[in-house]
Parts: structure tokens; C-alpha cells; sequence
């Protein structure tokens, strides 16, 4: 795009706009306002950046969030001046707190029309407290010099590089714009326009993405060395990995990743539903799905209790492993490159900042060039690979079959070579008590939830890990659905790709981020009770400028059902009104006004039916109704029982 010296304003929002795109920008969203004229136009007339207006700045920046989450590339916000700003707050807290990259842009009133009570003036300045990466207010705009351009293009740069590195987040930069706001000519500007050089005036900006390539490796932060603490890991026979919430660009590969250090090790993955793992089944024989229901059962939660610990990432939500975790007090190892604290356990825990993917890699090369250890009175051989002993793991652990018949009490069997060679013994018994434990409570809860005929929650995240179709991107909501998707979300093989805003854990802007995560996507799915939707139904006003489609599975149970859990549910009043909080919407009624199609589901047969197979296009409601009491009392009727004879 050409640089618009039409005036002072303009040149410096199009600077700011052709910067960014050579970066890398492909998405604006912009929320309308007079002050963010210039910025407006500026990225209108740029036709390599998709820019898409949006009314409500809070849904606008819930929309951009999940572009960003879905892209893994920064998304900028734009508004006006004042209180719309202030808006953008709630998405920039939770891009923070999930690392996730927005460029915040917010116009302002200059210096002086500030504080005298000229309109529309706040004090927007840090505005966001601590949770932007990086945040500043740009001069005045000025077109006196190429100078004040260079500064503003290497502003810019920065922005741009602070929102991936070294962890991603949200950047703001208040901008500042004197009249004139629209692009009325100014002769003394247009003259600039002889000096610039647009090939020597960009030369050298490339785009400059985060991802694998800016992850750090692996530091030696432990006693001994990095090398000591994998033998160390390779040497204990009681060991876990936890695969907590996680949306990675490239989930095949994360998933292998984990894999792979399973194998290495002979360690079970205890996987959150909210994790892509649990979607690719068949590279993880390891894998434990219903760790939240065995762990319930006391006797064998004491049995289960590790001595080292590999966290990947976050938590999983569930409150049982964590209360597990705390009271047990493992060793515990966080993976992830960022610079974030991810232990709100306060154990006795060491962070490795680096990424899943590259301690894999590391391991593999280490296990490689260390002697045979002693396992429990079996000895460790090398792992087998074409032509011998020797082969390197990570060649080794790539083709390993996932049915691996789980073994009896005391019996020690050879694995077959895939898994490097590793000679179990009465040493894995810890390793098959979870695979054993997970296949029966497994069996248990699909025998028990298979039989249920009537409409109700726990069986919707159930179903949907099995009938979706292949790669189905999925927002699931906070509150009861991610809970139900932990307990209950079935390993399968469809790769499907969930996707949440786990960072601050609130409701806001739920639909407004599904939209994002849809937006130019494949068909995709919303998981959500009718309360967040409730929350954010101005999303809806996406429709006109939403491209792709969104089912909204709707589970309508007329109040809060995260709180009939909760101890409070016993004290009524005030509980109905002031937690349950009961709506009374007619959500058809609600649809017809946006213009979105809306459907009843009155049984099973029916919904699979309708999630067979996704529309190209639009937004749907399938509106589950269920009682919100009656499920509230069957899981906790149940989900200590999954695991109680074993």
C-alpha cells in the first residue's frame, strides 16, 4: 500500500499500518469512533490486512483473541478514545494470563484536551495496568521529518516483536491525533512525499513470527546439569507426566512430543480434556483419562502417589489431582518456554524453560549416550533399532504400536522394540496399576453413560469425543463444561482441537472468542451453558462479518450448575437468586432476533445427527435442556463411585 501524505495523520497511521503488515499483520479488527479516524482509514486501505468492524469493544476484543489463538499470530484491536478502551480490558487480561499476542491500539485526545473536561477523555495511559507485555504512548504525530517516521517504524517493530518474545501476550500503545481526523489534504505534507523512499525506508523489515524457532533450550538449571536430572528421571520407576490445558499450533507434534518422553521413560500421561492429547490416542499408550475419578478412591490415590512429577504447561482443572499433588509433594518438573510461574501449589517444584518439543529431543539424545541403568533389578538395554543395539530413541519410539496388553502382577515381559528395547519388571508395576485402573474406571463410565436415554449434561462431552468429525476445532466454555469435558472426554483418534480461555477462567466474551477461533476456519463447534452465552450475546452482532461457520451446542439448564456443586448450593436463600441466578430466556425467540438458526435436540439420535456432519457456513444453536439439579446430584451421586471396587 502506497503511504498516504494526504496529511500529518494520515502518514503516520499508514506508516504504522504498512509496517505492520510487512511484519506479518493479516486481521485488524477495528471498533468504530471519530478519535481512531486516521487509524481506521489507514488499515481499510490496506488490502493485504483483513479488517473487520465490530460495534461492542469488548466482543470485538474477544473476537480478536480468538483469531489470535486460532493463528498463533498477534491480531490487532483498535477504538477510540475513553471508555472504549476500557472495554478491551477484560480479553487483554485473559491474553496475558493464556499467551496469547494482541497489538492494542486505543486513539486519545492529545496532551492538552486532557483532564478539562473536553469529552471523551480518560486517562488511557497504562490504562491496562501490568498485563500488557509492553505498553507506551506514541508522540504526537508528525510529518516534519523521515526521522519521526524511522521512530515510529522501529516503535512499531517493537511492539511487534514484544507481543511473541520472550512469551506472548498483549501489547498497547496509546496513540494521540490532533485535528484534522479524516484526510483533508495539507499541501506542506504532500511535499514530504519527494523526499520518501519506500523501498529504503522498509528495506530489512521481514516478518517476524514466535513459535518453535523462539523457543529457548532446555538450561541447565538443575544440580548436576541437565544430563543428571533425565538419568534421574530414566532411574525412578514411580514417575508421571501431566498433560494439562494446552492449544498448541502444531498439536500432532506436541502430542508425539509427550509421547515420546512417556516411552522413554515407562511413565504414565495423566491427560486433561483440555488438552490435544486425548485426541490422538493412538500415539500414547500411556495414556490416563479418568485420573480425577481414580484418584477419588483414597486407597488407591496412596498406592498411585509418584516421586517425580513432569508438568506440562498448566494445571489440569482438576481440583482432586491438585489436592493429590499437594499432598503427596513430588518432585516436580514444569516444561514450558515461557517466563510465567506455573505451580499455584507451591511445591517442590523446578521450571525448565523450554519447550515439550525440545526437551523430547533432548532426552532422546541423552538416554542415547548414557550406560545401562538399573531399574528395579532389571537392567535398562539400549534401544533397539535396525541392525542391533544402539538405535537412537527418538528413531525408535516413532512406530510403536498403542496396544500394548497390559501386564499381571508380578510378570515381566519384553516390550516390543518400538519401545526402545526396555525390559519391564515387578518395577512397572506402578506404570500398569494406572493402565489397569484407567481401562476399568474407563469401561465403567462408558457402560453407564452408554445407557443413559435421557437428556442430560455429563453425557454431551461424552458423546461429542466421539462423533465429531476428523480435526473439528471445539471452544469449550468455562464453568460446568469444562469440568464435564475433564471427567468425562474419551480418548479417541479424530485430532480434534480444543480450544478455551483458561487464563483468567472467566465467562466473558466466550461466544465472541468461539467466533474468533471459527472465523475463516473449518466448521467448528461451541460447547456452553446458557448463562455465558447470556453473557456475551452482543457477539452475535459478529454474524454480518463472521466467515465460516459455528455450531453452538447450548446446554440450557436455566442457571449457574457450577454452583449446585458447590457448598453454597446448601444455603438457599440466597443460593436460587443470587448464584443459581435463573434467566428464563426463550432462546429461539433470542436467535430470531440475530437472525441465527436455532434448534431443540429431544434425544441422542438427533443430536448425533446434526453433528455428523457440519454446515460451510453461519451460526446454528442446538439447544440441549436439561435439569439443572437432577445432573448436579448425578455426579455427585457418581463420581465417586467410577473407581470405588477397584
Amino acid at each position: 500500500m502506497p503511504i498516504d501524505f494526504r496529511n500529518t495523520n494520515t502518514v503516520w497511521a499508514s506508516v504504522l499500518a504498512e509496517t505492520l503488515q510487512r511484519l506479518g499483520l493479516t486481521t485488524a479488527v477495528i471498533c468504530p469512533g471519530s478519535r481512531s479516524a486516521p487509524l481506521t482509514i489507514a488499515f481499510a486501505l490496506n488490502n493485504k490486512i483483513e479488517t473487520i468492524p465490530i460495534l461492542d469493544e469488548r466482543s470485538a476484543s474477544f473476537f480478536a483473541l480468538g483469531i489470535a489463538k486460532k493463528s498463533g499470530l498477534p491480531t490487532a484491536l483498535i477504538c477510540t478514545s475513553g471508555t472504549a478502551a476500557a472495554n478491551f480490558y477484560p480479553a487483554i487480561i485473559e491474553a496475558r494470563e493464556s499467551r496469547i499476542s494482541l497489538l492494542i491500539f486505543t486513539a486519545d485526545r492529545p496532551p492538552e484536551l486532557r483532564d478539562c473536561h473536553a469529552g471523551q477523555a480518560i486517562d488511557q495511559v497504562k490504562i491496562y495496568g501490568n498485563y500488557p507485555n509492553w505498553q507506551a504512548e506514541l508522540a504526537i504525530p508528525s510529518a516534519s521529518s523521515i526521522g519521526m517516521l524511522d521512530y515510529l517504524r522501529q516503535t512499531i517493530v517493537y511492539a511487534w516483536e514484544r507481543s511473541q518474545f520472550p512469551t506472548p501476550g498483549p501489547v498497547h500503545l496509546n496513540i494521540p491525533f490532533r485535528d484534522p481526523l479524516v484526510p483533508v489534504p495539507d499541501i506542506a505534507v504532500e511535499a514530504l512525499e519527494t523526499e520518501f523512499n519506500p523501498e529504503d525506508f522498509f528495506a530489512g523489515l521481514e516478518p517476524i513470527f514466535g513459535g518453535e524457532s523462539s523457543t529457548p533450550p532446555s538450561p541447565p538449571l538443575l544440580r548436576g546439569g541437565e544430563e543428571s536430572t533425565m538419568q534421574q528421571w530414566q532411574k525412578c520407576s514411580k514417575g508421571i507426566i501431566i498433560a494439562g490445558v494446552a492449544q498448541p499450533q502444531f498439536a500432532e507434534k506436541y502430542c508425539s512430543a509427550i509421547a515420546q518422553i512417556s516411552k522413554s521413560l515407562n511413565w504414565p500421561v495423566l491427560a486433561e480434556g483440555l488438552s490435544p492429547v486425548r485426541n490422538y490416542a493412538q500415539l500414547n499408550p500411556h495414556l490416563i483419562s479418568t485420573y480425577d475419578l481414580i484418584l477419588r478412591n483414597r486407597e488407591l490415590a496412596d498406592k498411585l502417589t509418584p516421586e517425580i512429577a513432569i508438568q506440562i504447561g498448566d494445571l489440569p482443572t482438576s481440583k482432586e489431582l491438585r489436592n493429590w499433588l499437594d499432598k503427596t509433594q513430588p518432585k516436580r518438573y514444569i516444561i514450558d518456554p515461557s517466563h510465567h510461574n506455573f505451580d499455584p501449589l507451591h511445591g517442590k517444584t523446578i521450571h525448565l524453560r523450554t519447550s515439550v518439543e525440545n526437551l523430547a529431543t533432548n532426552l532422546a539424545t541423552i538416554l542415547t549416550q548414557v550406560p545401562p541403568l538399573i531399574k528395579g533389578g532389571s537392567t535398562l538395554v539400549p534401544p533397539l533399532a535396525k541392525g542391533g543395539l544402539g538405535g537412537d530413541i527418538a528413531t525408535a519410539t516413532t512406530n510403536i504400536s498403542p496396544q500394548i496388553p497390559p501386564l499381571n502382577k508380578g510378570e515381566s515381559t519384553l516390550v516390543p522394540p518400538g519401545l526402545g528395547g526396555v525390559i519391564t519388571s515387578p518395577s512397572n508395576e506402578y506404570l500398569q496399576l494406572w493402565r489397569n485402573t484407567e481401562i476399568q474406571v474407563r469401561e465403567t463410565i462408558d457402560h453407564k453413560i452408554s445407557a443413559i436415554n435421557k437428556i442430560i449434561e455429563p453425557k454431551v462431552s461424552w458423546l461429542l469425543s466421539q462423533i465429531l468429525p476428523p480435526a473439528t476445532p471445539i471452544f469449550i466454555a468455562n464453568s460446568m463444561p469444562v469440568r464435564d469435558v475433564e471427567f468425562f472426554w474419551k480418548p479417541n483418534n479424530l485430532e480434534i482441537k480444543p480450544f478455551f480461555n483458561r487464563g483468567a477462567n472467566g465467562i466473558d466474551g466466550t461466544l465472541s472468542t468461539a467466533l474468533g477461533v471459527a472465523h475463516r476456519n473449518q466448521s467448528s463447534i461451541m460447547l456452553t451453558g446458557d448463562l455465558t452465552l447470556l453473557h456475551d450475546t452482543n457477539g452475535f452482532l459478529i454474524k454480518n462479518k463472521f466467515v465460516g461457520h459455528l455450531t453452538i451446542i447450548l446446554i440450557n439448564n436455566n442457571g449457574g450448575g457450577i454452583f449446585e456443586m458447590l457448598p453454597v448450593a446448601k444455603f438457599d436463600p440466597p443460593f436460587e437468586e443470587f448464584f443459581a441466578t435463573p434467566q428464563d430466556i426463550n432462546f429461539a425467540q433470542l436467535c430470531g432476533t440475530y437472525g441465527v438458526e436455532h434448534e431443540v435436540i429431544e434425544d441422542w439420535e438427533q443430536f448425533k445427527q446434526k453433528l455428523n456432519w457440519l454446515p460451510n457456513s453461519g451460526i446454528r444453536v442446538l439447544e440441549l435442556q436439561t435439569d439443572r439439579r437432577a445432573d448436579a446430584k448425578w455426579r455427585q451421586d457418581n463420581l465417586s463411585k467410577f473407581a470405588k471396587d477397584l
